[in-house]
């Protein structure tokens, strides 16, 4: 496909992503113009491998928020668009080509959520809410910003925004281990939420061991059809419910 001269930037905060990052980095060079990678320290090959790519490396540390690092990442890019990419995260060729398509003629919007398809231990879910999983990833340079308040939020955008037709792939728990490493991070950092709160701890015992992980499995497993994706999907939607109660026993360690 033949491209006009419209900068796209693929911007990516990593850390310790040996395993993912090539993959990524080659669903996507076609289209970079340019790539930013901002390592929080990584002790594997993964800025090497992001040099191969002749990809712009600033190296710095790992904040438990890592938003903050990847807001890093937003402002050195140059692009009049970035893409914003998590190591784990792959763009098939229709998806390379809406997104071509897309900024080359003249979009209203200030950005765009993708739809993703999530892997989880051995094959892509179709349901719990894991697909479509809309997340916003491409953004026109200067209308976008990271909050860095929460591990699981959205890029904020200043203006209109949309939504592609094809979807990305999200290689996010190829292992019940992986899933479990990152859990560990994501409840320690709840717990550190809920100390910072100061509430009630009987309230909090009653929300997080109770009311939340019920109200989760339930909306995961029945509301968003998790049953579909068999026991996977069981597994799936108890393991959700399961960060409440894990956070709340981590927050009882800090106090």
């Amino acid at each position: 496909m033949e491209r006009k001269k419209l900068k796209l930037s693929v911007a990516l905060a990593v850390y310790n992503e040996s395993s993912n990052i090539a993959s990524c980095l080659t669903s996507v060079r076609d289209i970079a113009d340019e790539i930013v990678v901002v390592d929080g320290g990584s002790t594997d090959d993964t800025v090497k491998i992001a040099k191969s790519f002749k990809a712009n490396v600033i190296q710095t540390d790992n904040p438990p928020i890592f938003h903050i690092n990847k807001q890093k990442a937003l402002e050195v890019c140059s692009g009049e668009w970035i893409l914003q990419l998590d190591a784990d995260e792959v763009i098939p060729i229709d998806l390379r080509d809406e997104i071509v398509h897309l900024i080359h003629n003249k979009p209203k919007c200030n950005g765009y959520f993708i739809p993703r398809k999530n892997y989880f231990w051995g094959h892509f879910m179709k349901k719990g809410g894991q697909y479509p999983d809309y997340v916003i990833r491409l953004v026109k340079n200067g209308y976008a910003k990271f909050p860095s308040k929460s591990v699981h939020e959205q890029i904020e955008i200043n203006g209109q925004t949309g939504y592609t037709t094809h979807a990305m792939l999200h290689y996010s728990y190829k292992t019940r281990a992986e899933y479990w490493k990152k859990a560990d991070a994501y409840t320690t950092l709840t717990a550190k939420e809920l100390k910072a709160s100061h509430r009630n701890g009987f309230i909090l015992f009653v929300e997080c061991c109770i009311i939340k992980p019920i109200r989760t499995f339930f909306i995961i497993f029945v509301r968003h059809k998790g049953f579909m994706d068999g026991l996977t999907g069981f597994e799936f939607a108890l393991y959700s419910g399961f960060h409440y109660p894990v956070a709340f026993f981590k927050f009882l360690r800090m106090t």
